[in-house]
């Protein structure tokens, strides 16, 4: 599988050569620690995994999602795989959140360890309005720079009590998974996660200035 990177303007753009699904899969996205849930290692990138016997979402079967978002509730891992998912789909949720399976094939896999802590910033900067943050947690959210990460904790468990903690916890992740899912849903093809963004294959990085 062939990978290409250049630089377009402010945006890195990695682009992995893939075809397009067959008619009978659904291309969709699944989190993963690199094995499977019974431990066996997950198979390379263009080879089919099958599941024998009853297909029940959440028990039995191959899972994947349409949204990456929706794959994150799910995730034992940071590594995310787009794959190809077919045989005997049903689905799980309402709205539907995965979808379970007899087949699956890996078509492309990215670490996303950097991605979801961009993310996890995000969520965080949705909730500064509601409470008088320090200096030192305004940057480290903005910047994601490690060197502030420890200055940044500490002052945020000293200005805040646990109770404040929670509800801040609780209202960034409503905010920001609304959002999110809104986002992916404008498009089939693409979905965006802080300043990264996967379309039809491509892993597009947004750069400042």
């Amino acid at each position: 599988m062939a990978t290409t990177a250049e630089i377009k303007g402010k945006t890195l753009v990695i682009t992995l050569d893939i075809q397009e699904p067959s008619p009978s899969a659904m291309r969709a996205y699944h989190f993963n620690t690199g094995r499977l849930r019974d431990g066996r290692n997950l198979p390379p990138l263009g080879e089919w995994l099958e599941h024998d016997g009853p297909i029940v979402p959440c028990e039995r079967g191959l899972h994947a999602s349409e949204h990456p978002f929706d794959a994150l509730q799910y995730a034992p891992g940071t590594t995310l795989d787009m794959v190809d998912l077919e045989g005997e789909l049903v689905t799980h949720g309402n709205p539907v959140d995965k979808l379970c399976g007899r087949r699956r094939c890996r078509i492309a896999s990215i670490d996303a360890a950097a991605l979801l802590r961009e993310f996890a910033r995000w969520c965080a900067q949705q909730v500064l309005p509601l409470w008088d943050a320090p200096d030192v947690v305004k940057e480290f959210l903005k910047t994601g720079r490690e060197d502030l990460m420890a200055a940044a904790c500490a002052a945020a468990c000293a200005a805040v009590g646990a109770a404040a903690r929670d509800a801040a916890r609780a209202a960034a992740w409503a905010a920001s998974w609304a959002a999110a899912r809104a986002a992916a849903r404008n498009s089939q093809a693409s979905f965006v996660l802080g300043r990264y963004h996967v379309i039809n294959g491509s892993l597009e990085e947004r750069r400042e200035d």
